[in-house]
């Protein structure tokens, strides 16, 4: 385990795409994120099955090799909350682009620096481009949930420099 920090990694949750109906006719959903001991939560949105939460959580990160869990649950005021689906995620190809040498002549805004396949091994629900916007390094990933009849969250991943964390 490295003992110090490598960067941020703020992943705005942006929405739920036909989750699965936990209630009578609805859900009021939110979602927790885990990577390692860390452990972050979005707001619960009532009474619907496509949340938009645009909600930010930022993880610090000290091994890129942690994958990102993902569970989504409906929130009950009676009972414990049902979970409505869970995925992971691999930080490592988002990482790695991070890290390519784009000192020399940056490439301009938009343009894709790699792009992530969708397997049965990772819960991608569709190909993944990890690209380049206002000079940060940004990945938009669809996950497909598991254990659910149905739905997918939508992210979006930014990577942030700390200052003591340049690489040397």
């Amino acid at each position: 385990m490295l003992d110090r920090v490598l960067g941020l990694l703020r992943i705005r949750v942006v929405r739920g795409v036909n989750l699965a109906v936990r209630d009578v006719r609805s859900s009021d959903p939110y979602v927790v994120l885990r990577m390692g001991k860390q452990k972050l939560k979005t707001q619960v949105i009532k009474k619907t099955v496509n949340p938009e939460w645009d909600e930010e959580l930022t993880f610090s990160v000290e091994d890129p090799s942690v994958p990102v869990k993902l569970e989504v649950y409906d929130k009950d005021r009676f009972s414990a909350d049902d979970p409505m689906g869970d995925a992971e995620f691999d930080i490592k190809p988002f990482f790695e682009a991070v890290k390519m040498d784009l000192r020399g002549a940056p490439p301009p805004d938009g343009s894709v620096l790699r792009k992530q396949a969708s397997t049965r091994a990772n819960c991608l629900a569709e190909e993944s481009s990890i690209y380049l916007l206002n000079g940060k390094v940004v990945q938009d990933i669809v996950l497909r949930l598991r254990n659910v009849e149905c739905g997918e969250i939508e992210l979006q991943l930014q990577w942030v420099d700390l200052p003591s964390s340049k690489s040397s």
